[in-house]
């Protein structure tokens, strides 16, 4: 499965306003509930994606994070990409926080999907060219069409 047909037009946010890493996991996993017409709620997404964390932050450096997790009744992987109107702390290992959340969310049985999906995420994510143009996207519409293209170009 391509990143591509992962994501979702009403899966795009910015300036999301959270005080706080568990604020921000709260708000993408109740974006990501509200766009599914079947499968978890928002608090079992919630409950998924703050498992994982304590596991290990999943803030990667200069102002991104990828919050993911796997799970049950979920038919097909989503991505949400959300920016932060005022960057929090994801522990990152650069120590920067972040403002920049690319959240993968796929169904329990998908490891190898789940795994691929990540490493495209981070690489899209890599470039210092490709994040600002994230950051610099003037609405959620331009957001999603931004990351859009940048997937396509590589």
């Amino acid at each position: 499965m391509s990143l591509l047909s992962c994501v979702r037009r009403e899966l795009f946010a910015v300036d999301v306003c959270a005080a706080s890493r568990k604020r921000a996991l709260e708000h993408a996993s109740e974006q990501i509930a509200a766009a599914l017409t079947e499968g978890p709620g928002s608090e079992q997404l919630f409950d998924s994606l703050l498992a994982r964390e304590r596991l290990g932050s999943t803030g990667l450096g200069f102002g991104v994070a990828l919050p993911h997790c796997r799970l049950a009744g979920l038919k097909a992987p989503v991505v949400a990409l959300l920016r932060l109107r005022e960057p929090v702390d994801f522990e990152s290992p650069d120590g920067e926080p972040v403002d920049l959340l690319a959240v993968l969310v796929v169904p329990e049985s998908a490891h190898g999907e789940h795994l691929a999906l990540l490493a495209a995420l981070a690489q899209l994510l890599e470039p210092e060219a490709h994040r600002a143009a994230l950051r610099s996207a003037a609405d959620a519409n331009a957001l999603g069409a931004t990351l859009k293209r940048l997937a396509e170009t590589g």
